[in-house]
C-alpha cells in the first residue's frame, strides 16, 4: 500500500514536471518593424551612388574623345613639308583646307588650280570629260552659267574661293586625292548668232579683277579654241535647232554617248546666213584675240580642238601642264558632226561663194574623219 502511494506521488511529480508553467504576466516577444524612412534613405543613397558611377564613366569617355579631337586638330594643323620645286612653281602649289570636310591623309598632297577658257561648241565639254577621267583631276563645268554667281565681282571671287578651297560639291568631285581642280569658263559672245543664248558669264566684263585673282592665287589657264570657226557655227545652229525641237524623243542633248543619237542630231542640216557669215567669223576671232590679250600674263597653255582630236599626245602636254600623274584619258562622248562640211549644211553653194577668195577660204576645205 505504501508502495502504491509512492508510485502515485512519482507519477504526479512527473506530470507536473512535464507540464510547463504559464505565468499570467509573460508576453510573446514582438519583432520590431523596419522604418520606411530608413528604406527610403537607403534607396536614395543607392541612386546617388549609381548616378555618380554613370557620370564617372561618361566623363572618362568624353575626355578620351576630346583628347582624340585635340590630337586630330594638332595633326591637321601640322604644316606640310615644303615641296621640292623651282621657285617659280611654288606659287602654283596649294594645300587647301576645306571647311566642309577633312582631307585627312590627302592634306599634304599639293593641289593645282586651273580654269578652261573657251567658247561654245569648241569641244570644251568633251575636253572636260577627258580631264575628269583622270582620278586626281576635278573640272566642275560652267559654274558661272548661274546668274547670281556672276552678278558682281564679289560673288565671282566668293565662288572661285569656294571652288579652289575644295568646298564645291559636284559630280566631278573625287574620292581620291585631288591634285588639280578647276572649272570651264566661257567668253561672252556679243555676235548676233550667240546672243540668242545670252552667253554672258562675267569673264570678259571683269577681266582685270579676274586676271589679278588668277595671278595672286596661282591659277593656271587653259585656252581651248576651235580652228575651223565655220564648223563651230554649224554646230551652234544645229544645237539651237535641237534645243527648240528636241529630236531625241523630246529631249534636248548638247552631247551624246551613242552613234545612233549622233546620227539623229546630224541629220538636221542648218541654213547659214551667207550675208552675215563673214562679220560673224570676224567677231568670234576678235573675242578670242581679246581674251588672249586679257589673260596673257597668266601661266597658260594654248590648245585647239582639232589638234587634240587628231593628236592625243596633246593630252600628255595638258597633264604635264597641270603637274598630275600621266594617265590614259577617255571620254564616252560621241562626235555629232563628222565628214565633209558640204554634207552638213543646207546652202553649201552660198557658203562657198561667200568665203572663196577670203581669209576664211581654208574653212571650206577643213575636214577630218574619225
Amino acid at each position: 500500500m505504501l508502495l502504491d502511494l509512492l508510485n502515485k506521488d512519482n507519477q504526479s511529480d512527473n506530470k507536473f514536471a512535464l507540464t510547463p508553467s504559464i505565468s499570467p504576466k509573460a508576453e510573446t516577444p514582438v519583432v520590431p518593424k523596419k522604418s520606411p524612412l530608413l528604406l527610403r534613405l537607403l534607396a536614395l543613397v543607392f541612386a546617388v551612388l549609381c548616378g555618380l558611377l554613370i557620370c564617372f564613366v561618361f566623363l572618362s569617355q568624353f575626355n578620351n574623345v576630346t583628347a582624340a579631337s585635340f590630337l586630330n586638330v594638332q595633326v591637321s594643323n601640322t604644316p606640310c613639308p615644303k615641296p621640292n620645286l623651282q621657285p617659280g612653281e611654288l606659287s602654283y602649289v596649294h594645300f587647301p583646307k576645306p571647311l566642309t570636310y577633312s582631307r585627312a591623309e590627302c592634306a599634304c598632297n599639293p593641289v593645282r588650280y586651273f580654269a578652261i577658257l573657251s567658247t561654245q561648241r569648241s569641244g570644251s565639254g568633251w575636253f572636260e570629260t577627258l580631264l575628269n577621267s583622270h582620278m586626281n583631276v576635278s573640272s566642275n563645268g560652267e559654274i558661272f552659267s548661274v546668274k547670281v554667281r556672276r552678278a558682281n565681282i564679289s560673288n565671282i571671287v566668293d565662288t572661285l574661293d569656294k571652288l579652289y578651297n575644295l568646298d564645291w560639291v559636284s559630280s566631278a568631285s573625287k574620292n581620291e586625292c585631288t591634285a588639280a581642280v578647276g572649272l570651264k569658263w566661257m567668253l561672252n559672245q556679243v555676235s548676233a548668232l550667240d546672243s540668242l543664248r545670252k552667253l554672258v558669264q562675267g569673264l570678259m566684263q571683269h577681266h582685270e579683277e579676274i586676271t589679278e585673282y588668277f595671278t595672286s592665287r596661282g591659277v593656271s589657264v587653259i585656252f581651248l579654241f576651235r580652228r575651223n570657226l565655220l564648223r563651230r557655227m554649224i554646230s551652234i545652229l544645229a544645237n539651237l535647232y535641237d534645243r527648240d525641237f528636241k529630236l531625241l524623243n523630246g529631249t534636248h542633248k548638247s552631247h551624246v554617248h551613242s552613234p545612233r543619237e549622233a546620227e539623229i542630231l546630224a541629220s538636221y542640216k542648218p541654213f547659214v546666213n551667207a550675208t552675215t557669215l563673214i562679220p560673224e567669223l570676224k567677231q568670234v576671232q576678235k573675242n578670242m584675240l581679246k581674251a588672249l590679250g586679257y589673260f596673257n600674263s597668266t601661266r597658260h597653255i594654248m590648245l585647239y580642238y582639232e589638234d587634240v582630236l587628231k593628236n592625243r599626245t596633246k593630252l600628255l602636254d595638258v597633264q604635264d601642264f597641270l603637274r598630275v600623274p600621266i594617265m590614259k584619258l577617255t571620254s564616252r562622248q560621241v562626235k555629232i558632226h563628222k565628214g565633209s562640211l558640204s554634207e552638213q549644211v543646207a546652202n553649201w553653194d552660198d557658203i562657198q561663194r561667200t568665203l572663196n577668195g577670203t581669209e576664211y577660204e581654208s574653212f571650206l576645205n577643213g575636214d577630218y574623219r574619225l
